[in-house]
This record gives C-alpha cells, structure tokens and sequence, in this order.
C-alpha cells in the first residue's frame, strides 16, 4: 500500500475494500498499482488481485505514471473520463430519436467506438444494451402518454411505438390494463411503499397483477396519486416493505455508473429494480 493514510476521502483499508470488490462506482477516485508487474488499473478491473503488500493505492493516472507504472491493457485506465463521456453522450441520441434507437453501429460510431467495444461500456454502465434502454424509455413515455390521452391508440403512437403490437408486448409493466392504466387505475387497488436507496427514495407501486410503477420519488407518494386517482391506494406492510428493499438491493447491486446523466442514472437504476421483481415472478 501507499504511504498515504487516505486517499480520495477514503482510507486505505476501505479503497482496499472497493479494489477487491471491484466496486467501479470508485474508478474515478484512485488508481490501484501493482508493483510485482509494474502496472496501474481501475478499482473495477476485471484481472486477478494481486496481493494487498504488493500495492499501492494512489490519487490518479498521473500520480502512478510518474511513480514508473504503466498503463493496464485490459481496464484502461486513462480512458475513464471518454468512455463515461460516450456512454452519456449515446443515451442523449437514443433519446432525442424518439423510438427505435439507432443501430448499434451507427451510436457506436456517433460517439467514436467500435460496435462491440460499445455495446460492452454501455451494458456495463447502464445494465441494458442501447436498444433495451431504448425500450424502457419508450415504455415510460407511453405510461406518461395513456394519462388523459384520448385513446390508447393515441397514446401508443405518440410514445413511439411503430406498431400496438410492440406496445402491447410491454403493456405487462403497467400492473393493469392499459384502458384501466389510462382511466387513472379505476377499480384497481395498489398496494406502495417508499424505500431509501443510495440515488434517492424508491417507490414501489403493486397490484394483483404486479408491478404497476417504480420510480425514484422524492415526495411521499404525491406522483402515484396523480398517476392513479381512481385506484384505492394502500401504504404496503411490512412484507411489502421488506420486498420493495430487496429489490432496491438487487439494483444497488449492479452498480451503474454513478456519473451518468440523471434522467440516465433514475432510469438505469429504475429497470434495474423491474427486473429483480420480475425475476421474482
């Protein structure tokens, strides 16, 4: 280890503790070196640790180069600041295109990587591939859409949606029937709680169906009461409770990349709980 006590805020034992947990919400704060091969890495770098004597933990690429380590081929680094800078700079353009996103190769290119490569950082930041965030936010607009909407075909068309087909494939996440979802969930009773979590308060919306809505909600509940005037809202219990944790947990457990966009950072975080709860049948 360093000769330093602390590093970025951090001591040593718990910048150790993220290095060996490859915790890649730290990768901007330390580099790690290894003086047995004479290279610097990422925290979250995918290689074999080394031994914890045979470190050394230190403020960034500069502080490692000038000390004679070199760059890691594998985790690289030095490429932190562009590769995070793509990754939001492609959840702007799928975004702005307002539907299907672009193809892969053309984001890729668009924001100066090789199609693989991309596909890989935007996964690993994200949780989804381009083409499933491009997916969740097209949903999301048509949930926002079916409010007051004059008709479910309208609001279908207006989300993005190429066809109702596609829009029907997804219409599971709204909990209800999409007339029902639009009609303000008359009839539907909905179960919620509100749960903390590192990127804010989780709201956990159900029904019988389940999952109605999850969002990051910082007002005690007040959207779902706009969202669902009609339905019979119920605070959940504390099974409930318990539940809506374990899937902020799940989702914490992914670790995106804490520097993304916000709206790209709640949504990340957002399908990262849909999933869990889906995976919960």
């Amino acid at each position: 280890m360093s000769d330093a006590t602390s590093i970025a805020g951090l001591t040593l034992d718990e910048a150790w503790d993220a290095f060996a947990r490859r915790d890649r919400r730290h990768d901007d704060r330390f580099v790690v070196a290894v003086r047995t091969t004479g290279i610097y890495c990422r925290p979250s770098c995918a290689a074999r640790r080394p031994r914890r004597e045979n470190v050394e933990i230190l403020a960034d690429a500069a502080a490692a180069r000038a000390r004679g380590y070199r760059a890691c081929r594998r985790c690289c680094p030095d490429s932190i600041a562009r590769d995070r800078t793509a990754v939001a700079d492609a959840t702007r353009l799928i975004a702005a295109a307002h539907g299907a996103p672009p193809p892969l190769a053309a984001l890729a290119a668009a924001v100066g990587y090789a199609p693989h490569h991309f596909l890989r950082l935007f996964k690993r930041d994200t949780g989804l591939t381009p083409a499933g965030y491009a997916r969740a936010l097209r949903a999301a607009r048509a949930a926002e859409r079916l409010r007051g909407a004059a008709s479910v075909t309208d609001a279908i068309y207006a989300a993005g949606y190429a066809a109702p087909s596609r829009f029907y494939a997804d219409a599971a996440r709204l909990g209800m029937a999409p007339a029902t979802f639009a009609d303000g969930g008359a009839g539907v009773t909905i179960h919620w709680s509100i749960v903390d979590t590192a990127p804010g308060p989780l709201l956990v919306a159900t029904t019988p169906r389940g999952l109605c809505h999850a969002a990051l909600d910082g007002d005690g509940g007040a959207a779902l009461r706009d969202l669902f005037p009609a339905a019979t809202l119920v605070a959940g219990d504390e099974a409930h409770r318990h539940w809506a944790s374990t899937l902020a947990e799940r989702a914490a457990a992914e670790r995106h990349d804490p520097a993304l966009p916000d709206d790209a950072r709640r949504l990340a975080f957002v399908e990262a709980v849909r999933r869990a709860a889906a995976s919960d049948g």
